[in-house]
């Protein structure tokens, strides 16, 4: 049975991955639901590693737009740099400018921020998914009917990259808010459009949900036994296949519709999980 719960993780991380709706409080509820048999600190460490299948699927999906190496009419340089793409070189500047908060987060910080645990976790994800979809159909007002001032991710500033970068901040410390959902929020208030907000808050995912899987590998202490790799690989294969058909399903509507459909969603899961919860 895990076997296959493992599977449905995959699907749903798959699903809301891509979508402004925390895909880490989905999971959360799924287990919650459906719980794995297996300890939380393995739990945890599968709600990370499982990622590792999704931006897998974004590496494939976006290969031609971040990949920064081959023939270019306007190459970086000459000698060795004539192979390297300056649009792309400057895009991933910005990129990991955009990752630099959560890299200090990470380093010296998450270990401050004790304040949510097992018994509250659930609470806080409810609040958060509320607030975030309100934030979410409040900017969407805010902007209707005014022409973006940037429609492509060249015309990203390195301070905007940054401003975006430390909204992911948020989603670190309160589970529930969504990185994606924090990053376009942020992208839109500065006047990027939908599209761009959502390519450019997925190429930053690359690197920070790699990091962050890396880290949560290397600070898990517990022994792993066969089924549990299995579940692993289950929960990332499954993911994988989702991710390539939400991550261009996900694009493709962003660009002819808004976000407030997903600010709803939020606050209706965020208001049902309350009512469960009282």
């Amino acid at each position: 049975m895990d076997f296959l719960k493992a599977i449905l993780f995959g699907i749903i991380e798959g699903i809301t991955e891509w979508m402004p709706v925390s895909s880490t409080a989905h999971l959360m509820i799924l287990n919650k639901i459906l719980p794995l048999n297996v300890s939380k600190e393995f739990f945890d460490l599968f709600d990370v590693v499982i990622q590792l299948g999704a931006i897998l699927a974004l590496v494939i999906v976006f290969f031609n737009k971040i990949w920064p190496f081959g023939e270019s009419k306007h190459p970086l340089g000459k000698g060795i740099l004539k192979i390297v793409k300056k649009d792309k070189f400057f895009l991933w500047i910005k990129i990991m400018i955009a990752c630099i908060p959560v890299i200090l987060f990470e380093l010296f910080l998450e270990d401050l921020f004790t304040f949510i645990n097992e018994d509250n976790e659930m609470k806080f994800i409810a609040i958060a998914l509320i607030a975030v979809g309100i934030l979410f159909i409040v900017v969407e007002l805010l902007i209707r009917g005014k022409e973006p001032k940037i429609s492509s991710t060249r015309q990203i500033t390195y301070l905007q990259a940054l401003i975006i970068g430390m909204a992911q901040l948020i989603a670190a410390v309160f589970p529930g808010v969504s990185r994606s959902g924090a990053t376009i929020i942020a992208a839109l208030l500065m006047g990027i459009s939908r599209s761009t907000a959502t390519e450019f808050t997925f190429e930053v995912a690359i690197p920070v949900m790699f990091g962050a899987s890396l880290m949560k590998v290397l600070k898990f202490s517990g022994a792993v036994v066969f089924s549990e790799i299995m579940i692993l690989l289950l929960g990332c294969i499954s993911a994988f296949i989702v991710s390539l058909f939400m991550i261009r399903f996900v694009l493709d509507y962003i660009k002819k519709n808004t976000f407030t459909i997903f600010g709803i969603y939020r606050i209706l899961i965020g208001l049902i999980i309350l009512l469960l919860l009282a």
